[in-house]
């Protein structure tokens, strides 16, 4: 039998209670659309009981297979010799007056939709999360406050303890709102059944996916929680709120006053679920002498039975409540301490998918960031995925690989080996957000720049395969909301443009308005210009081919684009990356787009955390100036190898326009030049970035380099020559 999943769409207003009764979500049919492709199909569940079935049933055939496949390693014990493995890890146990004029912000790919980052700042004061203590109550780490106007003034005013490791957030209505991690999440009992010699990586020790080329994005495995501060008066921060979930983040947006994250539950829980005997879980005792193991292979088996048992019977007895996400919501008033805690309970809304998405739910957790009011969320059963809000919806872009063992969704299993399922939720306003529907597209996204919408149309860039594999392509294609006679809706596949650049994958999409940019890469980066006009109509409508890929796309204007990646050294069959790649790109044709302007930096093992995170890409239009982090690298002796020596470790400042191109205006270092011949700064996978410098600011005429322990201020006419400079450690 195929797993299912449930999909549920469920509201909450903490100090309002559980409202089951709140948007009506919408399902979709068994209906194939266009291009012999299949989409995630739900269907509604009939109640409570029939959502508890469901994953009581799941949570049976998990168990059980792993008390099986650790029964056969069990039986192996007398011709294995010592076992080693951990015993544990099988118990899944904006400012005031007198600022600049103008001031940079956050790069967000869509305007007006703010992205949550370790540093915000406006026109007069840089807030920045940084430092971390041991206290008698744990670990707690600081957000700061910078005076950054006058640059020669730069100073810090004030600075609050905040529990745990903080790790973003956002600033707006002279409110803060910062994201923390607790530490791991506890483990779903009973969920992901681990042998007790080894298992998966924790997810708790994952570090953040940005790019999404090598890694996939998961969340970070900590508890999270959210705290707002009241900042008007910017020298004393006072906290309003905490709020605190059983799960993680994964994602977040502001519009406007209200903030939406995406937070990660663990896969539900059943305490108390054993997947190895008591008798056998010290086998270093026999570990010099295996021959005195004292039991006979029946009397393993009958552990192992009485195990199976065991866990029918605690499933059995479990309820609904031990399946959903909890939440914790204290909030200062001016009367004194409000504090709640529930559960997002409720069964209505929940659908059935045909996916096999597991256990694990995601909620869409919406509050305003400048009131004290209900919080509302939508909960979805299903995997994490890349995150894309537009003004009005939010899509989360879920991987899947075909695994024959547990069954295949998409329609052609041998022909499609790699989906990637696509679901909606809409903004209603105010706190208030609706689970739509669902689509699938064949193959794989990068990352967030994979999708965009216009019209209420979702246009999406994947790929099948990886290079140099001959069968590797990609695909850019068009989903729209379509009703199915269920009353439900689903993404359906409107227009595709198929098999783009045979035996090659994407390192970088942008959008902007009717058409898409798509970068490809195997020995050379072609750029790949998409006609989205007419959604049903999907084309290419033009190519370049130039040295090297870029990993991020920025649009500079109406007719260029400026992007960062990396050169590239042919080898024939394949290529090197090299140093870091600056081009600017001529599009006003787009049959025929053109490099206007190129420039690359250091040899290979040179880093720019912008060339995975554009959140550290700066451009600041209003004065044509590019902020890049960088750490440059020299004297490689090709072949592979990494530059000898680090030469710069900073930010550089660019003049960037499509008249003039790519003018350098210095450099602001950070850190001193390493000498060494073995360069511990120049040893960079080009897809995991380690600029010493990770942010820029940059305010009238001054830039702000920001790394993980300093702020240190310049004029941009005079980066040589640091005006201020504040540690954040101290």
């Amino acid at each position: 039998m195929k797993p299912r999943v449930w999909i549920a769409a469920l509201a909450i207003g903490i100090g309002a209670g559980c409202d089951d009764d709140g948007p009506r979500p919408m399902g979709s049919s068994d209906k194939t659309p266009d291009y012999g492709q299949s989409f995630a199909a739900l269907t509604a569940a009939k109640g409570c009981d029939d959502v508890l079935a469901d994953l009581k049933a799941k949570a049976q055939a998990d168990a059980a297979k792993a008390v099986a496949e650790n029964l056969k390693l069990a039986l192996q014990w007398p011709e294995q010799g010592c076992w080693i493995y951990d015993k544990d890890a099988g118990q899944p146990g904006a400012g005031g007056g007198g600022g600049a004029q103008q001031a940079s912000g956050t790069n967000v790919q869509v305007a007006g939709v703010d992205e949550a980052d370790f540093v915000k700042n406006d026109n007069q004061y840089i807030y920045v999360l940084a430092g971390e203590t041991a206290t008698a109550t744990g670990k707690h780490g600081k957000l700061q406050i910078l005076k950054a106007w006058p640059a020669a003034e730069l100073k810090r005013i004030a600075e609050i303890s905040v529990e745990g490791a903080p790790k973003r957030l956002f600033v707006a209505n002279d409110r803060a709102l910062v994201y923390s991690a607790l530490g791991p999440v506890a483990s779903a009992v009973g969920s992901t059944p681990i042998a007790p010699w080894g298992g998966m990586p924790s997810r708790s020790g994952a570090s953040e996916c940005t790019y999404g080329y090598d890694c996939d994005f998961t969340g970070d495995g900590q508890v999270l929680k959210v705290s707002v501060f009241d900042i008007k008066d910017r020298t004393a921060p006072k906290l309003l709120r905490e709020t605190t979930f059983s799960g993680s983040y994964l994602n977040s947006r502001r519009i406007g006053n209200i903030v939406h994250t995406v937070v990660v539950f663990p896969d539900v829980s059943v305490p108390g679920l054993k997947y190895w005997p008591t008798e056998l879980t010290d086998p270093w005792k026999w570990c010099s002498r295996p021959e005195q193991f004292p039991y006979t292979a029946a009397q393993v088996t009958q552990m192992f039975s009485a195990l199976h048992a065991a866990n029918e019977a605690l499933i059995a007895a479990s309820s609904i409540a031990q399946y959903l996400p909890g939440i914790k919501d204290k909030r200062y008033t001016a009367s004194g301490v409000v504090e709640e805690s529930g559960l997002l309970q409720g069964c209505k809304g929940f659908y059935l998918s045909k996916e096999g998405d597991g256990k694990s739910l995601l909620s869409l957790v919406s509050m305003a960031i400048d009131d004290l009011g209900p919080i509302g969320a939508t909960t979805v059963v299903g995997r994490t995925g890349a995150v894309f809000a537009s003004k009005d919806a939010l899509y989360l872009g879920v991987r899947h690989y075909a695994d024959q063992t547990k069954g295949w969704y998409y329609q052609d299993a041998s022909a499609i080996q790699e989906a990637t399922t696509v679901h909606k939720f809409q903004f209603l306003g105010g706190t208030a957000t609706s689970y739509i529907g669902s689509g699938a597209v064949k193959g794989r996204i990068l990352n967030q720049f994979s999708m965009d919408e216009q019209a209420g149309i979702l246009r999406i860039a994947t790929t099948t395969g990886h290079a140099p594999s001959p069968s590797a392509h990609s695909t850019v294609a068009t989903l729209a909301p379509v009703a199915v006679p269920d009353g439900g809706v689903v993404l359906a596949v409107q227009g595709m443009a198929d098999k783009i650049a045979p035996s090659e994958d994407i390192r970088s999409v942008r959008f902007d308005g009717d058409v898409g940019f798509v970068v490809t890469f195997k020995k050379t980066d072609p750029l790949f210009v998409i006609g989205l006009k007419d959604p049903k109509n999907v084309t290419v409508l033009g190519e370049l081919k130039i040295p090297g890929f870029s990993t991020y796309m920025h649009v500079l204007d109406d007719n260029h684009l400026l992007t960062i990646g990396y050169d590239a050294d042919d080898q024939g069959s394949f290529a090197w990356f090299t140093g870091i790649r600056l081009q600017i790109i001529d599009v006003s044709d787009y049959a025929k787009p053109k490099l206007d302007f190129a420039e690359v930096i250091g040899t290979r093992g040179s880093t720019s955390d912008a060339a995975s995170n554009h959140l550290a890409f700066t451009y600041f239009a209003a004065k044509h100036w590019l902020g890049l982090p960088i750490t440059v690298c020299q004297d490689s002796s090709g072949g592979g190898s990494y530059g000898a020596k680090m030469t710069f470790s900073g930010l550089f400042v660019y003049d960037v326009t499509s008249l003039t191109g790519l003018k350098k205006l210095g450099g602001l270092a950070s850190q001193p030049p390493e000498t060494s011949t073995q360069g511990s700064m120049c040893n960079n996978w080009w897809t995991q970035s380690n600029s010493w410098v990770k942010r820029s600011v940059f305010m009238d005429d001054f830039v702000y380099a920001i790394s993980g322990d300093a702020v240190i201020a310049a004029a941009v006419a005079a980066l040589d020559k640091p005006l201020a400079k504040v540690e954040l450690l101290k």
